[in-house]
């Protein structure tokens, strides 16, 4: 079983995976998505401004949000 890109964006996002963020970011199909992962992986390496740094996180969570509820939910047969 697959698991979606959202789910796993959600999961290195919380717990601070970076490196298995940036392949996500980089493997997903959905490009805004990866824009916000890269944004986010940008101001948190290079940026001194901790309220941008906080503000693309916040981004990314509430993207990764809306797109799971517009995510068709995956059934598995038994």
């Amino acid at each position: 079983m697959d698991i979606p890109d959202y789910d796993k964006a959600l999961y290195y996002t919380l717990w601070g995976q970076w490196d298995d963020l940036l392949v996500v970011m980089v493997r997903t199909d959905d490009d805004m998505l990866s824009k916000k992962i890269q944004l986010f992986l940008n101001a948190y390496h290079y940026s001194l401004d901790q309220e941008k740094i906080m503000n693309s996180h916040d981004n990314l969570l509430y993207y990764i949000d809306h797109a799971m509820k517009h995510e068709p939910e995956i059934i598995m047969e038994v």
